[in-house]
């Protein structure tokens, strides 16, 4: 049995409707939202951030509405990166990998996918809504 914290990694995805700058603030900010509140986190737990832009969103970069909307996370590392352009993928889809410190179990974090990446992950169906 583990104890103590230890660094922890959370995924999260969602769909963009259009590749519009507002459409990407939305949704990053509904995932963000999600994942704070499911996890109990604080900007002050997390290592960093990770977000992956399937090609077809390319109007804005997620790491700017986190930073300039959410309370704290102006410290927090974050890094936007292209994700692989695999034929017949899921499109218009933000995925987010979080690094945090944190004292419960790899059993025990709540992943989170929302909109049309829900399919994405059909195992974690109970994380996955609003």
């Amino acid at each position: 049995m583990v104890s103590g914290w230890r660094v922890r990694g959370i995924r999260g995805a969602t769909t963009v409707e259009r590749n519009d700058p507002e459409y990407i603030r939305d949704a990053v900010l509904e995932l963000f939202r999600v994942l704070i509140k499911e996890n109990n986190l604080a900007p002050e737990d997390v290592v960093s951030a990770t977000f992956t832009l399937t090609s077809d969103l390319n109007a804005a970069y997620p790491s700017t509405f986190v930073r300039k909307y959410l309370e704290g996370w102006d410290h927090v590392p974050l890094l936007d990166v292209a994700q692989l352009s695999i034929p017949e993928s899921l499109p218009r889809c933000l995925r987010v990998l979080l690094h945090v410190n944190s004292p419960l179990k790899q059993d025990q974090i709540h992943h989170a996918y929302l909109r049309e990446a829900q399919r994405l992950r059909l195992d974690l169906q109970q994380f996955s809504s609003v």
